[in-house]
């Protein structure tokens, strides 16, 4: 059961009962101590995976009163993509659901209950494409990590946020497990449960605060963004994030990479299975350095030693022979796709001495805030959006024309607000 005022959990002594067995008196600004959370309230539900199960969840939510807690748990590292395996809910009046979204896809008729109702969640951006998938779409959102952000707090994970907030300590051993395995084990079930547990009383806790300090519309604004946040654009060539790519640098090697890596995906696509998995980026790496002509030559590489790849080097050095006899004309760029992207701000001193004076002042102007407000830079704009304004500035840099360009570029009300006249005065002194 979740610690009430006169229970002490076990091994939890209360800084009080130390300073008297200490014979010391209590600093003011010593902490109290965190009470673990270790039980849900009315203990682990039954996981809900029947239609007739899913209906009665529907109405209890749909009769509760108040914000709702919702989470979601993902496979990440363990199967293709970010398909949600877990959905975890808790509202006043309706207590904890634990939802199978294997056995139950569509979701919809539960959030079709919560029209209208605020949802709580912790990093909102990373559950709600997954919830989506389940025709999950909230209409309200309150994220606890943005809100933690906006006033300055120094740790943003859930546990971090639930000890400053209400004293009670959140386990989070299981966070990096396989969801997808069934059926899940006890012990994640009660954790799934608690993740949800007192999620909506940190909410108030963090409202109170946010309100106090005066970001309260600062925060609605990045929830709503949020939640309104378009899917991301496909990548450009997505085989060229594979870690230690900076290693190859001739196109014949590169178009190595690009093989295995379309091979990797189409085979982890098929299996389910997370590409890491199926093939270590420093496997691709290394074979795109050796360049084997031979299935002994590939298996003879220490990365490709290990038993899976091994089973699967006939399939490996294949696409290793389409790269090495590609025509010229058919290899990848080294130099990687165009865009319209900035260059690397280290570069920018030699190829735009003032582009790289306007980001020096800007990047001062946004520290400046960051500290005054006690915001992290990066919530105070977002760093690409700074990027692109001082690389290509619009034609007048006076605030008018700043505001309409970082409006342009999604930056929120709050945030045009507070940065336009300060850029443009800084922007001002460098022509001065």
């Amino acid at each position: 059961m979740r610690p009430v005022d006169d229970e002490r959990a076990p091994g939890v002594v209360p800084s009080d009962d130390v300073a008297d067995a200490l014979g010391t008196e209590v600093q003011a600004d010593v902490p109290p101590p965190v009470v673990p959370l270790t039980e849900p309230a009315e203990g682990i539900p039954a996981v809900v995976d029947t239609p007739e199960a899913l209906a009665a969840v529907v109405e209890a939510f749909g009769a509760a009163t108040g914000p709702v807690a919702v989470d979601a748990e993902r496979a990440s590292g363990y199967r293709y993509g970010q398909r949600t395996y877990l959905v975890q809910l808790r509202r006043e009046g309706a207590g904890t659901a634990l939802i199978d979204p294997v056995a139950l896809p569509d979701l919809s008729a539960l959030s079709d209950a919560l029209v209208g109702v605020e949802w709580v969640l912790h990093a909102a951006s990373q559950d709600l494409p997954g919830l989506t998938e389940q025709g999950m779409v909230p209409t309200r959102v309150f994220d606890t990590e943005l809100a933690a952000r906006l006033l300055g707090m120094e740790r943003v994970g859930l546990a971090a946020v639930v000890a400053d907030t209400l004293g009670l300590g959140l386990a989070k051993e299981h966070s990096a497990v396989d969801w997808s395995t069934r059926p899940l084990p006890t012990e994640w079930l009660r954790y799934a449960a608690l993740d949800v547990e007192v999620l909506v009383e940190v909410r108030e806790v963090l409202a109170e605060r946010l309100a106090v300090e005066g970001k309260a519309e600062w925060a609605a604004q990045e929830f709503e963004a949020v939640r309104t946040a378009p899917p991301p654009a496909p990548r450009v060539e997505p085989w060229r994030r594979v870690s230690g790519l900076h290693a190859v640098r001739d196109a014949r090697r590169l178009a190595v990479v690009r093989e295995l890596w379309v091979t990797r995906d189409q085979n982890a696509r098929q299996r389910d299975v997370s590409p890491g998995r199926v093939l270590p980026d420093a496997a691709i790496v290394a074979a795109a350095q050796a360049l084997p002509r031979s299935v002994p030559q590939l298996t003879a590489l220490p990365a490709f030693s290990g038993k899976g790849t091994r089973r699967r080097a006939v399939l490996w050095q294949s696409a290793i022979d389409r790269g090495l006899a590609l025509a010229d004309s058919e290899l990848p760029s080294v130099r990687g796709p165009k865009s319209d992207a900035p260059p690397p701000p280290r570069a920018w001193a030699d190829r735009d001495p003032a582009a790289a004076a306007r980001l020096a002042a800007a990047r001062d102007v946004v520290a400046s805030l960051s500290t005054q407000h006690n915001v992290p830079v990066e919530n105070i704009l977002q760093p690409d959006l700074l990027r692109r304004l001082c690389w290509t500035p619009p034609d007048a840099l006076d605030a008018t024309t700043i505001a309409e360009h970082l409006a342009a570029g999604a930056a929120r009300p709050w945030q045009v607000e507070l940065v336009a006249g300060p850029l443009a005065a800084a922007f001002a002194s460098l022509d001065g």
